[in-house]
């Protein structure tokens, strides 16, 4: 059973479009759905930070390495 505390995006739109999101200092998981069965995107906080960036800035998303 996960111990990770999921958090609901403060862009969600009414009912069940939502992106739920648990990071820790090594890993940032991605989620539509908190409760199981559920998919999760487990990324480095390095590339989820040049993602937010590319998107707030509309700009084109670089390679990223976890090197």
């Amino acid at each position: 059973m996960s111990t990770r505390r999921w958090r609901k995006s403060s862009y969600c739109q009414e009912g069940e479009a939502c992106v739920h999101i648990s990071a820790t200092p090594a890993a940032v998981h991605l989620t539509d759905r908190p409760a199981p069965p559920r998919p999760v995107l487990t990324t480095s906080p390095a590339a989820f930070a040049a993602l937010l960036h590319a998107l707030k800035s509309r700009a084109p998303l670089a390679q990223v390495t976890g090197r």
